[in-house]
């Protein structure tokens, strides 16, 4: 996957949190003040990577992701492991643990994961 700018993932997150949006929508919901044009022009650098399409909408466009969250999000974690942590997935992982703003309900539900993770690597 081709590696998003901060505005591009800004405006993925608008997406992906309506699940499709005009630029009007989309420029509306961004914390930043951007012109039409600005977003327009995010919009029409995502479709040439291949990560929305668009329906028309009347004169307007309706944008949709064809990139998933998930996927974005995975991509971002594995640049994030091996340019900060330097491929270590423990460290990224005990960073992410070590923030002391976790609940223990969240604490909790990460340990969970961790220990079905460990018993389907266990049968393996």
């Amino acid at each position: 996957m081709t590696s998003l700018t901060a505005r591009e993932m800004d405006v993925m997150s608008v997406l992906w949190d309506l699940g499709s949006a005009t630029v009007a929508e989309v420029s509306a919901r961004l914390e930043d003040d951007l012109a039409y044009t600005t977003v327009l022009t995010v919009l029409r650098i995502l479709e040439s990577k291949g990560l929305v399409g668009y329906e028309r909408e009347g004169r307007a466009h309706r944008y949709h992701p064809l990139l998933e969250r998930r996927e974005a999000g995975r991509t971002v974690l594995d640049r994030l492991r091996k340019k900060v942590y330097s491929g270590s997935t423990e460290m990224l992982v005990a960073n992410l643990v070590s923030d002391e703003r976790l609940s223990a309900q969240t604490i909790r539900r990460l340990r969970k994961l961790l220990d079905e993770r460990l018993e389907k690597e266990e049968r393996r």
